[in-house]
């Protein structure tokens, strides 16, 4: 059986480009980063694939962004009698007996790694130049605890006030409340 796996980044990103001259019979797509093998579809992929089974990827990094898991992921197919074929760079492993093969797979996989790399230090200076601009947004929750909030706990707790009912009184947990009275 000929399988797919095709992954972009973000959901806003396209897939057609991936893939697109090669016959399939079961494609998997995913819209999440590479940085790591918890993904859900990527982990389908691998319970679906069997012995006899061809695992097509556009490119080694459509994979994965780090060389551990790239190794580890084709070492899982290949264990399982899974051809895998990266048409990008033209390497097929059947096998990881073939010592070219797995270098030159070690080679690119170091690439993909330096690559994700090179894309978080773009983006941590990038956010570095908007902040002193002051148009960084920060994404997440705001802080609960703020300065003043922690003033108060103090105060309840110089009061011989249980910790736990300062928590509750103050709407955080103790494990929050803890964490904040040790970094302020």
């Amino acid at each position: 059986m000929n399988i797919g796996y095709i992954r972009v980044s973000s959901l806003h990103q396209n897939t057609e480009r991936q893939l697109h001259d090669v016959e399939l019979d079961k494609l998997f797509e995913e819209k999440a980063s590479g940085k790591n093998q918890s993904r859900p579809v990527l982990q389908a992929c691998l319970e679906f694939c069997r012995e006899g089974d061809s695992l097509h990827v556009h490119s080694i990094d459509r994979l994965a962004r780090n060389l551990k898991d790239l190794q580890d992921v084709v070492e899982q197919l290949t264990s399982k009698r899974v051809r895998v074929q990266f048409h990008k760079e033209q390497l097929v492993f059947d096998a990881m007996n073939d010592p070219l093969k797995k270098l030159m797979f070690q080679m690119m996989g170091a690439f993909a790694e330096f690559e994700r790399n090179l894309i978080r230090e773009r983006q941590a200076e990038g956010i570095v130049l908007a902040k002193a601009k002051g148009r960084y947004k920060q994404v997440g929750r705001k802080k609960v605890m703020t300065p003043i909030i922690i003033e108060q706990a103090r105060l309840l707790i110089k009061q011989e006030v249980p910790i736990s009912r300062v928590a509750k009184k103050l709407g955080v947990s103790r494990p929050t409340l803890y964490r904040a009275l040790q970094s302020a």
